[in-house]
């Protein structure tokens, strides 16, 4: 095995998109206490990096990601410590993602359950291959949800769909979400990665001051009120009026273009 093989976390550059590939593929890239330590360090890393616009993160081998990884619950629990400390960090882990001022584009394969939907729940753009089944499952292990699903499903899919996902466990394919918008595109799974490399592209391509400040700001009035949401908006477009020199950026539109045809 090679060095970058036993990584749990493979890190790829492609231009200023970073990809990010949960690497436990034996384990269906089961989160453990490594897996999330490497994802948070590349949180940090990606939001202090001026060349990096857009982070993806997809999984290796034959799914995105089918949750904690249970060895980890019961060698915790064997030791003693209760597993939810460590779903604290999960939890911690996704909620930085959720509050990144860069987009986060989560591509799904083969299964997307518990904290591997939990995963994708926190990211901005999701892509997925038509065969991804797709569920929080907890309640079929007895567990109850700790990544942040109770929280963030109900506004992905709607109040129905989400307790229905919730409450039985059950696993659904990607097409079953296309109604929901929350999928962006469901694609062939051969297709999956020329899809979100179009799609981390077009974000790519609007990466600028402005598009940190609206990312940032749906993060904040997440769950606000509306009166409290419109404040932090007004807010939001003051200070980015400054940071992304919005006058200049106008002057400059209005301004009519001279073409050769002009001064001939």
């Amino acid at each position: 095995m090679t060095d970058t093989e036993s990584l749990p976390l493979i890190v790829e550059q492609r231009g200023p998109v970073r990809w990010l590939r949960l690497n436990r593929p034996q384990r269906r890239n089961a989160l453990d206490i490594p897996l999330i330590e490497a994802l948070d360090k590349q949180i940090t890393s990606a939001d202090a990096d001026p060349n990096t616009a857009v982070i993806v993160v997809a999984g290796n081998g034959p799914s995105f990601c089918a949750g904690g990884d249970f060895h980890q619950f019961l060698e915790l629990d064997d030791n003693g410590v209760h597993p939810v400390g460590f779903l604290a960090d999960v939890s911690a882990c996704f909620t930085r993602i959720a509050a990144s001022p860069k987009p986060w584009v989560a591509v799904l394969h083969g299964h997307a359950v518990a904290g591997g939907l939990e995963l994708a729940l926190a990211c901005d753009v999701v892509v997925a291959a038509d065969t991804t089944l797709i569920g929080d499952g907890h309640v079929t292990r007895r567990l109850v949800p700790a990544g942040g699903s109770s929280v963030r499903l109900p506004g992905a899919v709607g109040r129905g769909l989400s307790r229905w996902l919730l409450l039985t466990g059950e696993l659904l394919p990607a097409t079953a979400f296309a109604h929901t918008g929350w999928i962006q595109e469901i694609v062939p799974e051969p297709d999956l990665d020329a899809t979100a490399t179009r799609i981390s592209r077009q974000l790519a391509d609007r990466h600028s001051p402005a598009q940190h400040h609206l990312k940032t700001l749906l993060h904040r009035i997440d769950g606000t009120t509306p009166e409290q949401a419109l404040r932090e908006e007004l807010a939001t477009f003051a200070d980015n009026w400054q940071a992304s020199s919005v006058a200049d950026a106008l002057r400059a539109f209005l301004t009519p273009h001279t073409t050769k045809a002009d001064t001939t």
